[in-house]
């Protein structure tokens, strides 16, 4: 079985940092697109960044020049935030397109993680 295990949510004042991780574990083959997406009460999950295997990146309009997605070689994903602002508030869940061994069959999935909270508050 595959998961994504997030960590680094928490509260910041505005202006503040906050780094988040996503580790993925499980009988996994190789590990395409990471993505984080948010959602805040009462809206849509809206994609954040997303990074894939090849390391090019893609950032939502109002992130862009404040966060940054990175990942390693451990199946790892990190979304550093900088600048943050009240409007940032939200859920933050991770994503991973997944190659694993279902049995003797190798299959693609999305998976999600079960989401951290960040808020931005004075």
């Amino acid at each position: 079985q595959v998961q994504l295990v997030e960590s680094g949510g928490g509260l910041v004042q505005p202006g503040g940092s906050l780094g988040l991780s996503c580790a993925a574990s499980g009988n996994i083959f190789s590990l395409n697109a990471m993505a984080w997406y948010r959602q805040a009460p009462g809206k849509g999950r809206d994609l954040v960044a997303r990074i894939r295997s090849a390391g090019d990146t893609n950032y939502a309009t109002s992130v862009k020049g404040r966060f940054t997605i990175s990942r390693d070689t451990n199946n790892t994903a990190y979304l550093q935030m900088n600048s943050l602002k009240p409007e940032d508030t939200a859920v933050y869940y991770c994503q991973a397109d997944i190659y694993y061994l279902d049995g003797e069959y190798y299959k693609l999935q999305s998976f999600w993680g079960q989401g951290t909270q960040v808020t931005v508050s004075s």
